[in-house]
């Protein structure tokens, strides 16, 4: 039987979802077990979500569904299959969503059947806490950063080492068969200038609604896996060191004074202590090597 630590656990590695309800844009991510679900929402101002477990999800339904009569787990395993079309881009149109912001935060009404009878479901939605923003946005969305920081800069040398290998061609006597297919050599500031002057533009007026593509998704995900990788390693070394042992106590409950030559020896051995600056971590940047290339132009 799943947890809520494990429902949350899980929710980590599911990537970020475009979704609409209406003229609300949101995006949304969900992990629905046995025994509960995990749903966060958001429209980049503000963040919601709901934990819901067995015993909160049959009292709902009863409430909900009067005229259903059903196990927890199948009212669950029916909100995963009306919610997993959705966060896919494609929802099924016998099923309605709406949703309504609150005082208290956002409430998701769902209108569907089961069994042939109309099925309904609300998820109330308050806002979520900082911890939990933090761990499944701004701490991915930095390394996501970092991550394409670092794509653009190996992009950046593989192109350089291209033209390398193209002028040494062109050094060597060799002639483009179709003049179309010449380009200029590569230079990384004009592109960056070229870029916010006209890519970055468009890409800020695309919206909220299109927050995460398809790709982003995928690497949402490559990093959240990387770190809760990380989080598992860390618990297995915490639980291999254990609590530290009590101290004795016995016999001698004050430990015993000092000789002033056990002073003077405890003070040499003090001052032999030396502490090293620490260094930040470098960002490793593959430096561009031309690659003479022969017999390749005939």
């Amino acid at each position: 039987m799943e947890g809520s630590e494990e429902l949350e656990s899980r929710l980590l590695t599911q990537p970020w979802a475009s979704v609409c309800f209406g003229e609300s844009a949101l995006i949304a991510k969900a992990c629905f077990g046995d025994t509960g679900y995990v749903l966060l929402l958001s429209d980049l101002s503000s963040v919601w979500y709901e934990s819901a477990d067995a015993e909160a999800v049959g009292q709902r339904s009863k409430e909900l569904n009067k005229r259903l009569t059903a196990h927890v787990s199948s009212f669950l395993h029916r909100l995963a299959n009306l919610m997993s079309p959705l966060l896919a881009g494609q929802p099924d149109t016998t099923t309605s969503f709406s949703c309504q912001r609150t005082a208290g935060g956002l409430s998701l009404r769902v209108k569907s059947e089961l069994s042939g009878l109309p099925f309904y479901w609300d998820f109330h939605c308050c806002p979520a806490p900082v911890e939990m923003v933090s761990r499944h946005l701004v701490r991915p969305l930095i390394r996501m950063s970092l991550a394409l920081q670092y794509q653009v800069q190996e992009l950046s040398s593989l192109l350089l080492q291209k033209d390398a290998e193209i002028e040494d061609y062109r050094e060597s006597g060799a002639a483009l068969s179709r003049d179309r297919l010449r380009t200029e050599p590569f230079q990384e500031e004009a592109f960056l200038q070229s870029f916010m002057a006209g890519s970055l533009p468009q890409i800020c007026a695309a919206g909220d609604g299109q927050a995460f593509a398809s790709a982003l998704r995928q690497l949402y995900t490559a990093v959240t896996l990387q770190e809760a990788k990380q989080a598992r390693k860390r618990h297995r070394s915490e639980d291999a060191e254990g609590p530290a042992p009590a101290a004795e106590t016995s016999g001698h409950p004050d430990p015993p004074p000092q000789s002033p030559e056990d002073e003077t020896a405890s003070a040499s051995e003090g001052t032999t202590l030396t502490s090293s600056p620490v260094q930040k971590p470098r960002l490793p940047v593959a430096k561009a090597k031309p690659k003479k290339a022969k017999g390749l132009f005939g």
